[in-house]
């Protein structure tokens, strides 16, 4: 249950990101006042946001239930998700650099498991 549980927290966290992506390319934000007040009704990071909320009261049970030293290492496992999302949404070059990182990322969790 505490693995499912951290795999929708994950996905969550991912999505967030992605949606806040889309939704700061299609506006046109600036750092005035006025520009982060309508960053905020944007519908893209307005999701992201309520997606994060939730993500979080998933965290927290996680952490009442399991030891930070175990949960929050396999919560790098955003970045991985986080890679694959570049590429197969934002068209992002997947580098030789980012796909070892990835690789040491799930060998580590691997590892953080047994």
């Amino acid at each position: 249950m505490m693995y499912l549980l951290l795999f929708i927290n994950i996905i969550m966290l991912v999505s967030g990101q992605v949606l806040w992506k889309i939704g700061i390319g299609k506006s046109s934000f600036n750092f005035s006042i006025q520009g982060i007040v309508n960053m905020f009704f944007n519908p893209y990071i307005l999701a992201g946001g309520i997606i994060y909320v939730f993500a979080t009261i998933i965290w927290f049970y996680l952490l009442s239930k399991e030891e930070l030293s175990r949960v929050y290492p396999l919560q790098s496992l955003c970045y991985v998700l986080g890679i694959l999302a570049g590429v197969l949404i934002f068209k992002e070059c997947l580098t030789l650099s980012k796909g070892l990182g990835a690789v040491f990322i799930i060998i580590g969790t691997f590892i953080i498991t047994r």
